[in-house]
């Protein structure tokens, strides 16, 4: 099976998604806080799995790959 990303807004992206930020973390998205600190130009992928805790804020408009199996 062939693994491809696909380039999208932050706001775009969904609980479930595997996100590739333009700092290169990566994590899935269990949460999404949106707006973020009450700016709504802001937004923070959040994975909360039994592995890790993880936030990533964002702009909304950010560009960030989605992974697409």
């Amino acid at each position: 099976m062939t693994t491809t990303w696909v380039t999208v807004t932050a706001a775009e992206v969904k609980a479930g998604d595997r996100v590739r930020a333009p700092s290169g973390d990566e994590l899935t998205v269990t949460r999404i806080e949106a707006p973020f600190l009450g700016m709504d130009t802001m937004i923070a992928f959040i994975e909360d799995s039994s592995e890790r805790w993880f936030k990533r804020p964002m702009p909304v408009d950010a560009k960030v790959e989605v992974r697409q199996d």
